[in-house]
């Protein structure tokens, strides 16, 4: 049995934003509910919930639709801005919207809250997760919740599209931990996907990945407040939050941009607080444990466990032979690692790639410059745009 709140398909409206006289996309959220999910591992979650946003109109015959899945610390918030006097868009905003790189005047555009979405404490998210309500207890399922995987999120997203009537992909578009459900969606249904762009991606966590996503797990297990995740109804690991969040942050950039940070803060090796007092931290760190403890307040530990989790079992197509699973693909792919990125590196796409032609697949690949690291397909999408724009038009 599924459900969805939605009594429209034309899902926005243009409001002109008189400061600086563009239009700007405004956007609501809405829901998803659906009873005795199954999970790729086996197990049944009796009641699960997820949001979702759309931007544009849906066809009369349902062929204009492009998925954006989201990345690691993000949610559906893909465009747009809920009020006109939100201080910030949607993240990929600059690419997304009437006459953009992914044009709603032609396309109807949609994504979908992860499950155990990071931002759980976000009134503008919905998610089933950890931190929900074990309907069998009354109380937050905690550890209890079963083992999430990529394959998850594509099948949710899946059942959110078929509550609309839709069965046919023209794009699905994602970066990072979305590339990763955008390249599992070619593969797990491929009949259903037209297009796939993967952005900052990789097509596995091959074992310098797992274990780098193991640091950002670390801090929340070594925290006292986190009681094997028992938490909900005292202090929670904030400190361990915290400290995931700042490797996190520091992960997704390069020593360029980070540098400059200094910089401009006015960061100095030989600081008087730091050289006074060991429990004085040099000024770029408080930048950086300031930006993380304003980012904590909404989410939760459990769930970036959990996330972390589903991105550490991720290989395309869930069956373990990478080469197999790419031989389903029937999509034209785009590849877009960027030069930077010391996260999800180039090499991962780049032997995908090759492999998909290999297999005589229509793929294409292109590395983006800039000093973003991995958050040059996020922050530094703008530069981009004509790339996407390109392939979505073949």
């Amino acid at each position: 049995m599924q459900t969805a709140c939605a009594n429209s398909v034309s899902s926005h409206k243009t409001a002109v934003d008189s400061s600086n006289t563009k239009s700007t996309l405004l956007v609501e959220k809405k829901s998803f509910t659906t009873q005795n999910f199954q999970t790729f591992g086996g197990k049944t979650i009796e009641k699960v919930s997820v949001g979702w946003e759309s931007y544009g109109n849906l066809s009369t015959e349902k062929d204009n639709v492009i998925l954006i899945t989201h990345y690691f610390t993000g949610n559906s918030h893909a465009a747009g801005k809920y009020q006109q006097s939100d201080n910030a868009a949607g993240y990929w905003d600059a690419i997304i919207g009437p006459g953009k790189a992914i044009d709603t005047d032609r396309f109807f555009v949609i994504s979908v809250d992860s499950l155990a979405n990071l931002g759980a404490h976000n009134p503008n998210v919905i998610t089933t997760g950890p931190a929900s309500t074990n309907p069998k207890t009354g109380k937050p399922y905690g550890l209890d919740f079963p083992v999430l995987t990529i394959r998850d999120f594509v099948n949710i997203q899946k059942q959110v599209l078929e509550s609309l009537g839709i069965s046919k992909l023209y794009a699905v578009v994602g970066p990072s931990m979305g590339s990763m459900q955008a390249l599992d969606w070619a593969i797990a249904y491929p009949n259903w996907v037209e297009r796939m762009v993967s952005v900052i991606g990789a097509s596995e966590a091959d074992a310098w990945t797992s274990a780098k996503l193991e640091h950002w797990a670390t801090p929340i297990k070594l925290d006292k407040n986190w009681q094997q995740g028992d938490y909900y109804s005292s202090q929670g690991p904030l400190d361990g939050l915290v400290a995931s969040l700042m490797l996190i942050t520091q992960d997704a950039l390069y020593p360029d941009f980070f540098n400059q940070v200094g910089n401009d803060i006015n960061f100095k090796a030989l600081e008087a607080a730091a050289l006074e007092d060991i429990r004085q931290s040099p000024s770029i760190i408080n930048w950086l444990r300031a930006r993380a403890q304003a980012r904590a307040e909404s989410m939760d530990a459990n769930h970036l466990l959990y996330l972390v989790r589903a991105c550490q079992l991720y290989i395309a197509g869930h069956q373990g032979d990478l080469n197999n699973a790419l031989a389903k693909v029937k999509a034209k792919t785009l590849f877009l690692p960027a030069a930077t990125d010391l996260l999800l590196m180039p090499y991962n796409l780049e032997s995908t790639h090759q492999m998909l032609l290999d297999n005589g697949k229509d793929s294409e690949l292109s590395i983006l410059p800039g000093t973003l690291g991995h958050l040059e397909g996020v922050t530094g999408i703008s530069k981009h745009g004509t790339l996407i724009q390109s392939f979505l038009n073949k």
